[in-house]
């Protein structure tokens, strides 16, 4: 049996739940654009594990998204997943934030394209297959009139998350299908870090490091 924390904060969603052997026991989320996940990511922790009658003690590992995304959503939820396994001596595995939106859509063809806004025209991205198979890298692209045209010509995209918002602006195929209401979610991970942990596909806590993709630069004030 193996009791998992899961931890989404890559976005405006702060996002906790617990799985056991994969298996959804417990969610705990608020998707809001304050960005409210440093006050609100320990007490979801602590709901969720009251919630699901266990004490942090039960758990078997600790799984967070890594990225891409908010470099500051990203980092407030990778240093809590580091201090709860040094703290607790718990493995830690690391989560595509783009994987686990792909694995919302069910459909049973064409390609799925999660993106992310990355600001002006550029979107975070990865392309998976109707079974969330990886098709290809993640990468940060500028989103043009002929991105994922090849994709588009062999049957459905579906393009999803916040980044869905500038790509209907621009890509105009039939096949294209847009949806900016997915976002990450601790929900999917559950299955996601049960794959992992049954391959023992742990990351080394002390290094490990999100995939920011993209050099954080700090904005300096125009007054």
């Amino acid at each position: 049996m193996a009791l998992i924390l899961n931890i989404e904060t890559a976005t405006t969603n702060c996002s906790v739940s617990i799985g056991k052997d994969g298996h959804m026991l417990t969610l705990k989320e608020q998707n809001s654009s304050s960005y409210s996940h440093s006050e609100d990511l320990h007490f979801f922790i602590k709901e969720s594990l009251e919630a699901s009658s266990l004490s942090a003690n039960d758990l078997d590992a600790i799984a967070v998204s890594k990225g891409p995304g908010s470099y500051t959503g990203l980092r407030i939820g990778v240093s809590a997943a580091k201090g709860l396994c040094f703290a607790l001596d718990l493995p830690l595995i690391g989560i595509s934030t783009l994987e686990s939106m792909a694995s919302q859509i069910k459909q049973k063809d064409g390609v799925i394209i999660p993106v992310l806004d990355a600001r002006r025209m550029e979107v975070y991205c990865a392309v998976y297959d109707s079974n969330y198979m990886k098709l290809r890298e993640t990468k940060v692209e500028e989103v043009k009139p002929d991105s994922f045209a090849q994709y588009a010509t062999q049957g459905k995209v579906y393009i999803i998350g916040s980044g869905a918002v500038k790509c209907r602006e621009i890509l105009e195929h039939p096949n294209f299908v847009f949806d900016d209401s997915i976002i990450p979610s601790a929900k999917e991970m559950c299955q996601l870090s049960y794959r992992e942990f049954r391959a023992n596909n742990f990351q080394n806590t002390a290094y490990f490091e999100p995939d920011y993709l993209k050099d954080f630069i700090i904005q300096q004030s125009k007054k």
